[in-house]
């Protein structure tokens, strides 16, 4: 697949505070997805493509993310280079409460990849937000991933369940779910 000058590389959430696996619900999937994520974002950058990265800055106090805890930094690798864009969010979706859109139409990007964390939530709702707005949205499966949830009778879903449940909610519709050896070739 060869990746056209109005592609952007969205890389949602790659912090620390997800490696508190117990905190976010026990299991979790995809240990590879940091590490095919990483050469994505090599692959954008020796292609001197525009590169996003979304950190969430919750405001519950005690979370992962909140910006006075350590999780809200960057897992090593993901921190933004000087000509990256930085979008700081506090719900779901990197489109809400954010100029993202605006920064896509100014640089005019058309075409998002998305790699990060977690499938069914922050990738999920951007990613659904971008292709309503009409961008050609690709998901990398082998990028994300998500952790074990509770159901609302008290049953335990595994992780790869809610992550392949999400990504099949994805495509087709949304966007299109790829693996990122298909641009790494």
């Amino acid at each position: 697949m060869e990746l056209k000058r109005n592609t952007a590389l969205m890389l949602i959430d790659m912090q620390q505070g997800f490696d508190d696996v117990a905190y976010w619900g026990g299991g979790r999937n995809n240990p590879k997805a940091e590490e095919n994520a990483l050469q994505v974002l090599v692959k954008f950058r020796q292609e001197n493509l525009l590169v996003i990265h979304v950190q969430h800055a919750s405001t519950l106090a005690q979370s992962r993310l909140n910006p006075n805890h350590q999780g809200f930094a960057f897992k090593k690798g993901f921190e933004p280079k000087n000509n990256e864009i930085l979008i700081t969010k506090n719900v779901n979706s990197a489109f809400i409460g954010t100029n993202l859109h605006e920064l896509l139409q100014e640089h005019q990007i058309d075409t998002l990849f998305i790699c990060g964390l977690t499938t069914d939530h922050c990738v999920s709702t951007s990613t659904r937000m971008a292709g309503n707005l009409g961008y050609q949205v690709y998901v990398f499966a082998d990028a994300t991933a998500t952790f074990d949830k509770v159901g609302i009778n008290g049953e335990k879903f595994d992780a790869e369940l809610i992550h392949q449940t999400a990504l099949a909610s994805l495509n087709g519709e949304f966007a299109n779910v790829i693996n990122s050896t298909e641009i790494l070739k």
